[in-house]
């Protein structure tokens, strides 16, 4: 009984040793941001040194508080069944900010004082970034493997405020982990991308997400832009009207044209970006600008109005023309819902839009070589690829291996495992997507012999009011042979399923529906043409047998004004 109390107590001493220093640390973290999001200093980096100097303090304490919990009483008092739960989850979470501070922190905030510490020049120091790769790719590696582990501990156990914990620095773990990743990935990228060791040239699309398109939204207009050594330079600006002539040759193979061939998607321009899968949609804008007559491109990157605004918010509002200012709060207000209404001309409207695309470029390269506006600038471009608004892809082989592995490639994965994807794509040829609203529900439900049981509810409701609205905006460039008003919205729907699916039955409001069925990147992809009435939700529904699994669904996310609403319902445990 001595020996247990003595246990007892030991544990209780220890733990609120352990607490105490990882209050420590989190007061050095905060101490660590202020002085990252600091006013930069002239001459020595002092901003660097400080948050080097917290990032230190903060590891040391979260290294006091893992040793704290190692060692055999915590070790076997872990493994005791029930009471050990929460001493495992307090040791877990010791040695996941033990590993976070110790082996990811000093890489991150390294390269961010190399960075900071360029001279005053202003542009991005693409050597020093270029030789922070290593180090950030193996902070990568530490913050998932921490990851793991944190996710490893137990949900729930008799402590509820252990839980807690674990929960917290979970929902941490998961945002951080993707953003070091990507932070690696940049490392390995923007230098040669940039134009580091030689000038590149890109092709710049501007999608406008009030069409809905695969791939987000329709090509609307474009840029070149040149890369030299960090530097970027906007030489030439057009829109669709220039390229819709154009067809180049370009092999997307039998799949592609079985799905998509009726459309025309490599000659007409408004259809190159009918899949969701950008590789596709970048090859042929690529072959389409080469057809053309301009320079062969090195890569090809689209944003959306969505994106631009991200990106003002750092640089600094644009000047129009007419003297509009371009701001974070309006440039999606503008492009995709008043500059229809206050330009009933076409050609006008198109070079209205030109007039905002170039008004935002002029401030990204200013701000590109403002050393007080960067790293708000890295800032808003990091938020921008988190929110999979900038698509890239590239023509050499290595570099966009390294982007098809994270999101900002905007590739449609293909491989086993549960899938849900739902992409609209307008059928109207009108601009009302601004008002489309959209959800998903992944409803799993029992296994059977054949595999589990799998139902997509789709919700799509159109906003739209029936009154008011430019005729372009409401256009019905289908000319429908059924009584319409306008407002009245038309979609191709298509949820893509995970491998192997099959489906068993199909509604739409309730009632039974007739779908089409093709492939894509080995998914099952069921599709319905779908009028959606202004002011009107309409629902379809979807049942399938998909191989038997306990893993949720990898979600893929079309990116339109609205974001994508998914829920996932929890899956019932299949019996072996």
């Amino acid at each position: 009984m001595s020996l247990l109390l003595l246990t007892a107590g030991w544990l209780v001493v220890t733990g609120l040793y352990a607490r105490s220093e990882l209050l420590a640390a989190r007061h050095d973290l905060e101490a660590m941001r202020s002085a990252m999001a600091g006013e930069q200093a002239t001459a020595g980096g002092h901003r660097g040194e400080r948050a080097e100097a917290a990032a230190e303090s903060a590891a040391d304490h979260a290294a006091q508080a893992y040793g704290a919990t190692t060692g055999p009483a915590w070790y076997l008092a872990a493994r005791l069944p029930f009471v050990g739960a929460p001493l495992e989850t307090v040791r877990g979470t010791t040695r996941a900010i033990d590993r976070l501070t110790g082996d990811v922190l000093p890489s991150v905030v390294g390269t961010v004082s190399r960075l900071s510490g360029h001279g005053g020049s202003g542009r991005l120091d693409l050597a020093a970034l270029r030789g922070s790769a290593p180090a950030l790719e193996q902070a990568a590696r530490h913050m998932a493997r921490a990851r793991a582990e944190a996710h490893g501990l137990p949900r729930r156990t008799w402590l509820p405020a252990v839980d807690r914990v674990r929960g917290v620095l979970v929902d941490r773990l998961d945002r951080l982990a993707p953003a070091v990743a990507d932070a690696a990935t940049g490392a390995r990228l923007l230098p040669p991308m940039l134009g580091n060791t030689a000038p590149r040239r890109y092709l710049l699309v501007f999608q406008n997400t009030a069409e809905a398109r695969g791939t987000g939204g329709l090509p609307g207009a474009f840029a070149v832009v040149t890369a030299d050594q960090g530097h970027m330079r906007f030489e030439t600006f057009g829109n669709n009207t220039m390229l819709e002539n154009v067809k180049p040759k370009v092999d997307l193979g039998a799949e592609f044209t079985g799905r998509y061939g009726a459309y025309d998607p490599t000659g007409t321009w408004a259809n190159t970006n009918l899949s969701p899968h950008f590789p596709y949609a970048a090859r042929i804008w690529a072959a389409t600008w080469r057809a053309y007559g301009g320079k062969p491109v090195d890569g090809v990157a689209a944003v959306d109005p969505s994106a631009l605004a991200l990106l003002l918010r750092a640089t600094g509002p644009g000047v129009l023309p007419d003297g509009t200012l371009l701001t974070s709060d309006n440039v999606l207000d503008l492009t995709e819902r008043t500059g229809y209404a206050r330009y009933a001309d076409t050609t006008r409207r198109k070079a209205f839009f030109l007039d905002v695309a170039r008004s935002a470029a002029t401030r990204l390269t200013a701000a590109l070589d403002d050393p007080q506006r960067l790293p708000a600038l890295l800032a808003s471009v990091h938020e921008v690829v988190k929110q999979e608004r900038l698509k890239l892809w590239s023509t050499r082989p290595d570099e966009q291996s390294l982007v098809e592995a994270r999101p900002l490639g905007g590739v449609l994965p293909s491989g086993e495992g549960p899938f849900a994807g739902l992409v609209v794509n307008n059928a109207a040829g009108g601009k009302l997507d601004y008002y489309l609203d959209r959800r998903l529900e992944w409803i799993p439900g029992r296994c059977t012999p054949e595999g589990r049981l799998v139902t997509a509810k789709i919700s799509l409701g159109n906003r739209a009011p029936v009154t008011g609205l430019p005729s372009y905006v409401t256009l019905r460039a289908d000319k429908p042979t059924y009584p319409t008003r306008p407002g009245d919205n038309r979609l191709m729907v298509s949820y893509y399923a995970s491998a192997g699916a099959e489906l068993t039955g199909a509604t739409l409001d309730g009632a039974p529906a007739m779908t089409g069925s093709s492939v894509e990147h080995g998914h099952p992809v069921y599709s319905v043409d779908l009028e959606l009435p202004a002011q009107r939700t309409r629902t379809l529904t979807l049942h399938m047998v998909e191989p038997a699994s306990d893993r949720g669904p990898v979600l893929l996310r079309q990116q339109l004004v609205a974001p994508l609403r998914t829920v996932v319902r929890p899956l019932p445990a299949c019996q072996s």
